[in-house]
């Protein structure tokens, strides 16, 4: 077996089917498997990928119920490949045609790999506007110290060797796992490397609700990885630049009303209030600084001991 590909999956039979029918298209001359983690879904989710047996050679169906996450499910996916590499898709994107020989190559040469995300096929242009750059043509790279590289979990490589040496994928985080799982991978001197021809399709949020609290929970988690990885740097006048933010929002709300854009930044902001007090820390304000990485090298995996309950009514999908 040389590529186990694994979706972790909480109630995802809205969209779950899309992702293994191009899964299902999907060929490659060295021998893969799919790995379905269940993480608990009381939709039909299971009965949905149980219908893939016949049409997908090597799939497996998890229970990855014991703890609610799509870190933990990640992290059982891994426990039960039987290749050395593993790559991770979500259940509500949609792998292009060629990703998969792609990315598999890709792992052949290299120990961690992330793919490129396209936004145009999945979403509406409303749905777009918040989100269409993200990943389109590089790494995503941190705007606060330690201005380090990272790239979203749908599409994340990695040999399985680099996974167990950082630990796996944080279960005690409830979003940003991702971005952490690939500042760890760095810090140990493994180069994060972008295959712009490993195409995913990305599903954005169709619900203002869904914008605000994607805002709301990422923002909260950049001041948490903000506090935890930047040494002694800091953004200067972070708390100046967070309540000018607040009065540009309100004059962009007044002038274009409560688009999608603007939802998901009144989400960031509160997040990044909530952030701070959570974790006592300046706000991970945006400021359009990206410099030159300065991430220190470290073999230590300490967890993270901030847990939050994730509930059905927001369920983890992506990171």
């Amino acid at each position: 077996m040389k590529l186990s590909i694994i979706i972790p999956c909480y109630n995802g039979a809205k969209t779950l089917a899309a992702q293994l029918d191009a899964l299902a298209e999907q060929t490659w001359d060295q021998p893969w498997e799919l790995i379905l983690a269940d993480n608990g879904s009381s939709d039909n989710s299971r009965a949905i990928a149980e219908r893939y047996t016949g049409k997908i050679s090597n799939l497996q169906i998890l229970d990855a119920s014991a703890k609610r996450g799509a870190s933990y499910a990640r992290n059982v996916g891994v426990a039960a490949a039987q290749a050395e590499a593993v790559v991770f898709v979500d259940a509500d994107d949609v792998v292009a045609p060629g990703w998969l020989a792609t990315i598999g190559e890709a792992l052949q040469q290299h120990q961690a790999v992330a793919s490129a995300f396209d936004y145009t096929q999945l979403n509406s242009q409303k749905e777009q506007e918040y989100m269409k750059g993200n990943q389109a043509a590089d790494l995503q790279q941190l705007w606060y110290p330690p201005y380090a590289y990272h790239a979203g979990g749908c599409g994340l490589g990695v040999h399985k060797s680099v996974h167990h040496a950082i630990g796996g994928f944080d279960e005690a985080l409830r979003r940003l796992q991702d971005t952490d799982y690939c500042l760890r991978i760095q810090q140990r001197g493994i180069e994060l490397k972008f295959i712009p021809k490993a195409l995913i399709y990305i599903r954005n949020s169709e619900s203002w609700q869904g914008v605000f609290y994607q805002g709301r929970s990422w923002a909260k988690y950049n001041t948490w990885l903000y506090k935890r990885y930047r040494g002694p740097d800091r953004i200067p006048r972070a708390w100046r630049k967070y309540w000018l933010d607040w009065f540009k929002l309100a004059r962009r709300l007044i002038r274009q009303g409560p688009t999608y854009k603007v939802v998901f930044q009144l989400g960031w902001q509160v997040g990044l209030m909530q952030g701070s007090i959570l974790y006592r820390s300046d706000p991970a304000v945006v400021t359009g600084n990206k410099l030159t990485p300065k991430l220190p090298t470290s073999t230590t995996f300490i967890p993270s001991t901030h847990y939050e309950h994730q509930s059905a009514k927001n369920p983890q999908v992506h990171p």
